[in-house]
């Protein structure tokens, strides 16, 4: 709403004034909208897991639009959740084409969901482990920092659905890696990646998990089978990267029998 003017002005200098009020409100809509566009770009997400895909934003008014294609339906949903994350957006139109998508549970299905799933972890390394497919099951090798990181690498893989069986050939080097100065990343890549990451899980739910994160301290919510999901869930998030800290509020499900 627009402020009143006082009477006393002369017609022509009210009628000049409303005119610049009304000139400013499209101006500060388009300033809003480039930055919502460059956030997106800019995010991390999109410069780290969607920068081999070809997708465009466009914001008119804090309604965004996503085209483009990419080869894997969770790239499109990952593209979604970050930037109906971002400050200013009311609304996202998915229009993103999924072209040449492997079948769903195929090998080369698995093998991207395996990958993504050790991507988005910061205490295992994506980029340092092989990954190889038959039939379901999995076959890890490449360098491993610790037995740790090996076992967890183990389990990250395992819990992904569809895959069958694990085997890790990798070697450990047994050398302690350097602390190194952490990335800051965006909330709302933060927020994305952590609802994929529980998604690609077989062990907990994305669909009845409530995220939201603030300054890389994430709040999760929601409904969980048991308390060992509530327990995996804060395991599985502390250890996604950009996540400062997580509160976990989640409630075990109740069940009614019937007489």
């Amino acid at each position: 709403m627009f402020p009143m003017l006082p009477l006393a002005f002369p017609l022509h200098q009210r009628l000049t004034l409303c005119a610049l009020l009304l000139t400013q409100v499209p101006l500060l809509a388009t300033e809003m909208d480039a930055k919502i566009e460059s956030a997106a770009q800019s995010s991390y997400v999109f410069k780290n897991f969607l920068i081999d895909d070809a997708i465009k934003t466009e914001s008119k008014a804090g309604v965004v639009t996503l085209t483009g294609v990419v080869h894997d339906e969770s790239h499109k949903k990952l593209a979604q959740d970050t930037v109906a994350g971002l400050p200013g957006v009311t609304s996202v139109a998915n229009q993103i084409e999924v072209k040449e998508s492997p079948p769903a549970n195929s090998d080369t299905w698995l093998y991207m969901k395996v990958k993504a799933t050790l991507a988005f972890h910061r205490s295992v390394s994506a980029y340092n482990t092989k990954v190889v497919l038959k039939e379901g099951v999995v076959t890890l090798s490449g360098d491993a920092a610790t037995q740790a990181q090996k076992d967890l690498t183990t389990e990250y893989a395992k819990d992904v659905e569809g895959i069958k069986d694990v085997k890790n050939e990798m070697t450990v080097a047994d050398k302690p890696t350097g602390e190194t100065l952490s990335e800051i990343i965006d909330d709302a890549s933060i927020n994305a990646q952590v609802r994929m990451a529980l998604l690609t899980h077989r062990s907990t739910s994305a669909f009845r998990t409530i995220v939201a994160t603030t300054d890389g301290a994430v709040m999760v919510g929601g409904v969980a089978k048991s308390t060992a999901e509530i327990d995996l869930v804060t395991k599985l998030v502390k250890d996604i990267h950009g996540v400062k800290s997580v509160i976990n509020s989640m409630s075990v499900e109740t069940t009614v029998t019937k007489n």
